[in-house]
């Protein structure tokens, strides 16, 4: 419920404190008298997008204050706790305007984002002006509507997930056949190529070691002329070998006469002799490995330059050919395996859009059931407000499939018996298409008792008994709630159990609006001044004086 709001220099009000009530509460006030900037007002502190020029001439910023109470479970404390905002028994909504066009707003006394005020707005008020600003005359909305009259939330979430697997599994099969038509492109050459390497079958490390026998053979014939004669210089038949072991021996056969200053010389050659072993053996190794066929190095040569040349052919480095024959044999697999891959992805496709066809199928369902109740629900309220004749009717055609089912819908009247019914805006006179709005406000928001709900000349076009029938459902409206209603209508006002009135005055020079509560003493005179105009007679006062007591 709205407890206050608190207006400072906005358009024509430089200050203005209200009090709301639970119930019925009426503004009235001539034409131009600023009842429509309070809406304004109330609509700019709640995030709504409208007029940029609100600041009062000569003021460096407007404010609006809001106040709201807030109970236990109210739809508003969830947003607030997804946006980190504080929640108490009220919310306090404050949002400043500057000369600039800068807009700041707080939440009970925390920074937030024109967004959330819209998001809390929706759990906070129902607003239907005169240009129906919640789009009840568009039937792009109505399916919405209707799903929010019956409660469908959950069923309109569960299509929506169908209607998402549906689409992911469409994009998995479309992708996997854009794949295997690229590789069905590329075949012939995926095949020759892994063949061509399945036959060479280079490993790492290959083109390195063919490299190193290729140099090495290469300069074989150079330097085994030079390794064999050192070999020979090494040996045992004249060489070092021989030299060393008849040293050996001179030296053993002296050395028990030398006293003993032998024996270094002799160890020195036995260790000589170890170590001129192992440079023999090392040489002699060589040897063997620079004995090779002729034909050997046209083998290496050949390997060598076939893996060189198969790796420039593919742009990758000797070392990679293992890994890029791999990659070519996967993409052979995944073409070998595609169809059968694909008809799998088939099925999934076949299954996703049964779920969706199945969700979109008890949607539709239940969307029907939920067309007569609006419709019983519209008929009982149209009944009261002298309609009995109308008919309203939601009409359910069939739409192309959407994340929302396969409807559409439109809500259509017929105001005569017999006649052709039709589009409420097209169909409806002015003054029955404001009761036609009322009632279908009324029911699409039944269930919803925290809601605050303005109406801003919902009376137009109507007079006498009609008005007098649109007041009284607008007040059984308010029982157990808060309605706010801008109105003309003196069978409205009277029916109003809290009464403002708002009037323009010139202050130096200046025009501001005025709002001050009308009590009982000075209501007659109010509705008396909305039946007489600006001459109050005493059968004005009289004929409001009826009103006022029912």
């Amino acid at each position: 419920m709205l407890r206050s709001l608190d207006i400072r220099d906005l358009l024509i009000i430089d200050r203005l404190e209200l009090a709301f009530q639970p119930g019925l509460n009426v503004l009235t006030g001539e034409t131009g008298a600023g009842k429509s900037i309070l809406l304004d007002s109330l609509g700019f502190v709640l995030g709504w997008r409208g007029r940029a020029d609100l600041v009062r001439a000569g003021a460096d910023q407007g404010e609006v204050v809001a106040v709201f109470d807030l109970p236990q479970g109210h739809a508003a404390r969830a947003i607030l706790d997804e946006a980190g905002l504080p929640a108490g028994d009220e919310l306090i909504l404050r949002r400043v305007n500057s000369a600039d066009g800068r807009k700041t707003a707080w939440v009970n006394d925390r920074r937030a984002s024109g967004e959330v005020l819209r998001a809390l707005s929706d759990t906070l008020v129902e607003l239907h002006g005169q240009q129906d600003d919640r789009g009840l005359l568009n039937p792009r909305g109505h399916r919405v509507m209707l799903d929010d009259f019956a409660g469908l939330g959950a069923d309109v979430a569960a299509c929506r997930a169908a209607w998402r697997k549906v689409a992911e599994a469409r994009r998995a099969l479309d992708a996997a056949e854009a794949a295997l038509a690229a590789v069905r492109d590329e075949e012939d050459y995926l095949r020759h190529a892994v063949a061509e390497l399945d036959t060479l079958d280079p490993q790492p490390g290959e083109e390195a070691d063919l490299d190193a026998r290729r140099r090495m053979m290469q300069a074989a014939d150079r330097i085994r002329e030079d390794i064999t004669r050192a070999f020979a210089a090494l040996g045992s038949d004249g060489g070092a070998e021989a030299m060393m072991g008849d040293a050996t021996r001179w030296l053993d056969g002296v050395a028990d006469k030398a006293e003993g200053r032998l024996a270094p010389a002799i160890e020195a050659l036995g260790r000589a002799q170890v170590e001129l072993g192992e440079a023999q053996q090392a040489v002699e190794d060589t040897l063997d490995a620079l004995a090779f066929n002729p034909a050997e190095l046209e083998q290496v040569e050949e390997r060598l330059f076939a893996i060189r040349g198969l790796a420039r052919k593919h742009g990758v480095q000797p070392d990679d050919l293992g890994g890029f024959a791999e990659d070519l044999r996967a993409k052979l697999a995944a073409l070998d395996a595609g169809e059968a891959d694909l008809d799998g992805l088939r099925k999934s496709v076949a299954a996703a859009q049964a779920g969706y066809d199945t969700a979109a199928a008890a949607l539709s369902a239940r969307r029907a059931t939920a067309a007569q109740a609006l419709d019983a629900a519209m008929g009982a309220e149209l009944a009261p407000l002298k309609m009995e004749r109308a008919v309203f009717t939601t009409e359910i055609t069939p739409a192309d499939p959407g994340p929302e089912g396969v409807d559409n819908v439109a809500f259509t009247v017929a105001t005569n018996p017999g006649a052709p019914s039709g589009p409420l805006n097209k169909i409806a006179s002015g003054g029955e298409l404001s009761r036609f709005l009322l009632a279908l406000k009324v029911c699409l928001t039944k269930d919803a008792p925290d809601l605050t709900m303005i109406f801003d000349e919902i009376d137009r076009g109507v007079g006498g008994a009609t008005a007098d029938a649109v007041g009284r459902r607008l007040a059984a409206l308010a029982e157990g709630g808060q309605v706010l209603v801008v109105t003309h209508s003196p069978q409205v006002a009277a029916l109003g159990a809290h009464h403002w009135r708002v009037a323009k005055d010139v202050h130096d020079g200046m025009t501001l609006s005025r709002v001050t509560p009308v009590d009982d003493a000075h209501r007659v005179d109010e509705i008396a001044r909305m039946l007489a105009g600006d001459t109050i007679t005493d059968e004005a006062r009289a004929a409001a004086r009826a009103l006022l007591a029912g």
